[in-house]
């Protein structure tokens, strides 16, 4: 489990930083949330290039899902693990559903 950040670079791709909570005190300051919906993904659903439609975080609840970025990396992701999703330029990321049951994920848009 993890807190994690997809970001795009001054390289016009996307890059991923694991975030360590006692280096970022932000993070227990709270933010301003639009909404929470919820998203359930088939296994072997997969997103092609696409950059993120806004700031937001991603939280695995189930499920596996695999992020490829431009050079040719991937990581996965299960349930626990957040993504602070930003990449809302660029290139863009790949999303994959891997393994044998749905990606259940709660997703929060952040307030511009």
């Amino acid at each position: 489990m993890g807190i994690f950040r997809l970001y795009a670079g001054s390289d016009g791709q996307s890059h991923i930083e694991e975030i360590n909570l006692a280096d970022h005190p932000e993070l227990n300051q709270g933010f301003d949330a639009k909404n929470i919906n919820f998203q359930s993904w088939p296994p072997g659903r997969f997103i092609d290039w696409h950059p993120a439609p806004r700031r937001q975080y991603v939280i695995s609840l189930s499920g596996q899902i695999e992020i490829g970025l431009g050079d040719g990396t991937t990581s996965r992701y299960g349930p626990g693990d957040a993504r602070l999703v930003e990449d809302t330029t660029g290139q863009g990321h790949t999303t994959r559903v891997i393994g044998d049951e749905p990606s259940i994920t709660a997703v929060v848009p952040l307030a511009d």
